[in-house]
């Protein structure tokens, strides 16, 4: 491989390394009786460095990376403690946010005020949203797509107009 190879080699093998892990999909899962989940296999290494889980929009949780959560938690820092919606929305994501890990069989545990707020008994859905993980009750995420496809039309039309 000529210089310029080697340059190109060194520019992607950089790329790859520092690239955010970028979640897609969905994936069945239960809980088991100590309220543990199992992550999906693909995204396990993404998470090796430990998660942040909080209370999700829609009745559904939000996993995150410590990095991604990072940067979350500094954004909703700096909303104006002022106003009302700042305030609740601050309240919800970061006081429901507890850190967990990925034990060796590729598990988190579920702290139990989170499992009721989502609903959470035994089967789950795992949805992958490019830089987070959705935690939904397997009964709620299918009538919540059920809805969502629906007035999918609709949707498209809105996203659409916002320049997606």
């Amino acid at each position: 491989m000529g210089i310029g190879g080697e340059k190109w080699e060194k520019c992607l093998s950089s790329y790859a390394t520092n690239q955010m892990p970028v979640f897609i999909g969905e994936y069945s899962h239960n809980i088991d009786e100590k309220g543990r989940l199992s992550v999906p296999k693909k995204f396990r290494e993404s998470l090796a460095g430990g998660v942040v889980v909080t209370r999700g929009l829609d009745s559904c949780l939000f996993l995150y990376t410590k990095e991604e959560w990072k940067k979350l938690a500094e954004k909703l820092a700096s909303l104006p403690f002022a106003q009302a919606n700042s305030r609740a929305f601050s309240r919800l994501m970061l006081a429901g946010a507890m850190d967990v890990e990925v034990d060796k069989q590729g598990r988190i545990m579920l702290p139990e005020y989170l499992r009721q707020y989502a609903g959470l008994t035994k089967e789950v859905t795992v949805a992958g949203l490019y830089n987070r993980l959705e935690l939904w009750d397997k009964e709620k995420w299918e009538q919540y797509t059920a809805e969502v496809e629906k007035g999918s039309g609709d949707i498209a039309e809105k996203m659409a107009e916002l320049g997606v």
